[in-house]
């Protein structure tokens, strides 16, 4: 039940990335500058939490996981501004891609330590 309860809220949440770029504006004030590539990387660190949830249920080890995890973002993040060069009053931006990168290779990066620790933890007991 876990298993197909984390990969459905990685679908809801990359069905929900994709209804977001559908839209020729989003209505987001502007207050700061790189704000954009910021709320990528954010939006994307949130994916790969939930791609990390979704996959850790396959048994690949850490490292791998990460790795998934990252390549997954990273090919929605692309596929992502593809879209976007379609919908009318948005843009593809690679900077954009490379934000969503970051935010889902810091995401992996943050699981993947947290793992180390509890296993270096369990082995110190």
């Amino acid at each position: 039940m876990t298993k197909i309860l984390n990969f459905t809220l990685l679908f809801l949440y990359c069905l929900f990335i994709y209804w977001l770029s559908d839209q020729p504006t989003l209505p987001v004030p502007d207050l700061f500058s790189l704000q954009d590539k910021v709320l990528h990387a954010g939006a994307y660190f949130i994916m790969a939490v939930l791609a990390w949830r979704s996959f850790k249920q396959l048994g690949y080890s850490p490292i791998i996981l990460a790795l998934l995890t990252i390549t997954f973002c990273s090919l929605y993040g692309i596929s992502d501004e593809w879209h976007q060069s379609f919908v009318e009053g948005r843009m593809s931006d690679v900077a954009d891609w490379l934000a969503d990168t970051v935010g889902a290779g810091s995401a992996a990066f943050l699981l993947t330590s947290d793992v180390k620790s509890r296993y270096l933890e369990k082995l110190r007991s």
